[in-house]
């Protein structure tokens, strides 16, 4: 007995297939470009996700898929794909970097469930409303992305609490918020019924979508989660001030609370894939700001830019003043400006590629420390558990030294975790409950090994450059938003 599960993200889509002991049998992935045609615009036609899910597939074991008895499915959140009465795409997946809705927000006056921004499905249906009536005529349903998926593969049109209430169309718990949807003049016929939770039932894997992925006909379809909720699970976060850092072109915070948090300037609120709630701290220029700043500084590779950077001529004990803001496009967590530029202050004749270099990953782990910092107040605030502990993902974490300077920036011990695939591992786990396989008393027992990687070291110069940084940043705020 095998369990499925597809992480169908902004860039690419991964699979992995665990066993009924929760141990990762195989893992495929598959990537696919992200079209702008129009300056703002983020969108990818359904047709190269589903390609991307074929051909993945192909590449697991043939013996491996004809064991599968369920499919769990994670998707990025936020963005929006509108079919008609046929299941065709009326149009490309719109995505959370689109920004084409940026105008119309004033349709979200505070206080919201949690904070909008203009790629979430809310803003872009407005814009649709308002910019595309032959969409609007042709479309039956505006679906979540891995809600389609799951639509393509046979099953129900359904959607579930952590998808639907980081629409900007739902109240904190998940469920519809039909004045709201009234109000924006958007047919509340659109929206796909919400499940009690992600592991619900919801249809059977069809007789031709089983043709295309080698994989049995018939078997069970888990209505599935939103892809920060499955890599929660899939990272092995069960209890309440569980938390996780991922770093990947942006970085997410994300910390379990039992009981729902209150609101939160620049936090988000949702729902898990087993019904508890996280606040999440979401900030957009981690590995884009640090890869963008390679580019600049010429580096051929990053082990080149990781000498330089970490090396004791460059270290800010040296007498360098500089810092550096990583906002090079705006920042969510825990700022919520969209104007928010970066760059470095403080540069000096002695100042090299190196000394910039470091001053760009500072920069950076000050940034995940700010949206931590807002979680730990938040959560104080309310009574909840404290955070040192964090447990570390995403491809942008595996050098030591980066992530020693992680541990000292965030003041907290961090663990990483050993699964490299941790939305399809979440999203897998969520079929295996859906058949009743496992329950949510069994989680904590599958969580994959995490090693402990490091520890703060109380770097009280690291401090005071953190303060230093958010002076900085405060003394910017308004600036890049005033006219000329």
């Amino acid at each position: 007995m095998h369990f499925l599960g597809i992480d169908l993200g902004t860039a690419s889509l991964k699979l992995a297939i665990i066993d009924e002991q929760g141990r990762e049998r195989a893992a495929s992935g598959a990537t696919y470009p992200i079209e702008t045609p129009v300056h703002g615009w983020a969108q990818t036609p359904v047709s190269a996700w589903w390609q991307a899910l074929v051909d993945a597939a192909a590449h697991l074991p043939s013996e491996a898929r004809a064991a599968v008895s369920a499919i769990g499915i994670a998707g990025q959140m936020h963005g929006v794909v509108l079919v008609d009465a046929h299941a065709r795409a009326v149009r490309p997946a719109m995505l959370w970097p689109d920004t084409r809705a940026a105008s119309l927000m004033d349709a979200w006056s505070e206080p919201q469930p949690n904070p909008v921004a203009p790629g979430m499905a809310g803003p872009l249906l407005r814009w649709i409303t308002l910019n595309d009536p032959q969409a609007v005529a042709a479309t039956r349903w505006a679906l979540q992305p891995k809600d389609w998926l799951r639509m393509a593969l046979g099953g129900s049109v359904v959607t579930d609490p952590s998808d639907a209430c980081a629409t900007a169309l739902a109240f904190a718990s998940g469920e519809w918020d039909h004045a709201l949807i009234d109000r924006l003049s958007l047919p509340r016929g659109w929206f796909a019924p919400c499940c009690a939770n992600s592991y619900a039932l919801a249809g059977t894997l069809s007789s031709e979508a089983a043709h295309a992925l080698g994989l049995p006909a018939g078997v069970a379809l888990a209505a599935g989660a939103a892809d920060t909720a499955s890599a929660a699970l899939g990272s092995g976060l069960t209890h309440d001030g569980d938390a996780l850092v991922t770093t990947g072109s942006g970085g997410q915070i994300v910390v379990l609370s039992s009981d729902e948090p209150t609101p939160a300037r620049g936090l988000h609120r949702y729902r898990t894939a087993t019904g508890q709630w996280y606040r999440m701290a979401a900030m957009q220029n981690v590995g884009v700001a640090l890869e963008t700043v390679r580019g600049w500084l010429s580096y051929a590779s990053w082990p080149d830019a990781y000498r330089d950077a970490f090396h004791r001529d460059a270290a800010p004990t040296n007498g360098s003043k500089l810092s550096f803001l990583p906002y090079l496009s705006g920042e969510r967590s825990p700022w919520m400006n969209a104007a928010a530029r970066g760059g470095w202050l403080g540069l000096s004749l002695d100042d090299t590629r190196g000394t910039m270099m470091r001053a760009a990953f500072e920069g950076v782990a000050f940034s995940l420390r700010a949206g931590l910092d807002a979680i730990r107040a938040n959560a104080h605030a309310s009574g909840g558990a404290p955070v040192h502990r964090l447990r570390l993902a995403g491809g942008g974490s595996v050098e030591p030294r980066w992530r020693q300077l992680l541990a000292d920036a965030l003041d907290a011990d961090l663990e990483a975790v050993s699964c490299p695939n941790v939305g399809a591992r979440g999203a897998a786990l969520v079929a295996g409950l859906a058949t009743g396989h496992w329950r949510e008393a069994d989680l904590p027992a599958l969580a994959p090994p995490a090693e402990h990687v490091a520890s703060p070291r109380g770097d009280t110069a690291l401090a005071a450059r953190y303060a230093r940084f958010l002076d900085l940043y405060g003394r910017t705020e308004g600036w890049f938003d005033a006219p000329f």
